[in-house]
């Protein structure tokens, strides 16, 4: 296993990361708990997960999951979405993120967190009011380092700038949707994180399911995750699926699965610390993990990158953000 800075601070991140947003949904706990252990043996040490996934089951199986292994994982969780019905169940405000986080720990069975990231930018805050939260948090030890996600590059770009100016600790990440079915991000936020040292954290590296070949045409396989989330057919456009077809005849050629592929394709990006990968099975996390072995060849490079050009223009695959 391949280890990374995440961005400019000391600690290393495996290259392909967990992400658990399906454990205590589409994964019960005894599978979820199985692929967790199966990541640290393989030595994946990156495990992702947010406040809101599953109902917060995904918190808690991950805190079962660790116990005895705390030491083995770079934890990270999220704050901002939306969490309850309340009138501060949401947002990046300091009394929302307080709460948030020390809910977070009681399910992770931690007292800290090595990354906390705010889930989506928050326009109703002020940006001074979240950063100086976050700066306490870690100067509490509750919290290790900060990361963005789902920021628009002129939103992160603020906030870099006022914790240059304040004095707070500056975001060392950001998560975003980035995928040969994405990369949108490369117009302004990837030129952003590459000058001021920036990891990117790619989610839906896989375009939900659409890179790894399962997709063939509109009809929906079963256990997918299209068939156990309706609102993910919304993704489920014509050009999303023929980018796969595309991928997965390359894939062929090349003597690879269209998933290995695509995930070796991302780690080689400039400024990627780390390639979120979820999992439902024990055999999906198998075949995840030959990404970190194949090196691909410029011509390779290439022509990945020309059928995926047309997806670096318009609107982005996913983005979340509050209403």
């Amino acid at each position: 296993m391949e280890y990374r800075q995440l961005g400019r601070c000391g600690m290393n991140v495996s290259v392909l990361g967990l992400g658990t947003n399906a454990f205590g949904k589409r994964a019960d706990e005894a599978t979820s708990i199985r692929i967790i252990h199966q990541a640290l043996d393989s030595g994946i040490n990156f495990i992702d997960t947010a406040n809101i996934y599953a109902g917060s089951e995904s918190e808690r199986i991950i805190g079962e999951a660790l116990s005895g292994r705390r030491q083995s994982a770079v934890l990270t969780t999220k704050a901002g979405l939306i969490n309850g019905q309340g009138p501060n169940d949401r947002g990046s405000s300091r009394f929302h993120l307080q709460q948030e986080l020390e809910s977070s720990l009681r399910r992770l069975k931690t007292d800290y967190v090595d990354l906390y990231q705010i889930h989506t930018f928050d326009p109703y805050t002020p940006l001074e009011e979240t950063l100086r939260t976050l700066d306490d948090m870690v100067s509490s030890g509750k919290v290790r380092y900060i990361g963005a996600s789902n920021y628009a590059a002129w939103e992160l770009m603020k906030a870099l700038g006022i914790s240059d100016y304040k004095g707070f600790i500056r975001y060392t990440s950001t998560q975003n949707s980035y995928s040969l079915a994405d990369r949108t991000i490369e117009q302004e936020l990837v030129p952003l994180c590459l000058d001021q040292g920036l990891g990117i954290i790619p989610y839906f590296p896989l375009a939900g399911g659409i890179l790894s070949g399962k997709y063939g045409s509109r009809d929906i396989p079963a256990a997918s995750r299209a068939s156990t989330d309706p609102g993910f057919n919304r993704f489920l456009e014509e050009r999303n699926i023929q980018l796969g077809q595309q991928v997965s005849r390359l894939a062929e050629a090349y003597g690879t699965t269209p998933s290995t592929l695509s995930l070796a394709w991302l780690i080689d990006r400039p400024a990627v610390s780390t390639v979120i990968v979820g999992a439902t099975r024990t055999e999906q996390l198998e075949e995840n993990l030959q990404s970190t072995a194949l090196v691909l060849s410029q011509e390779q490079k290439d022509e990945l990158d020309a059928i995926s050009e047309p997806f670096r223009h318009g609107k982005p695959f996913a983005v979340y953000r509050l209403p």
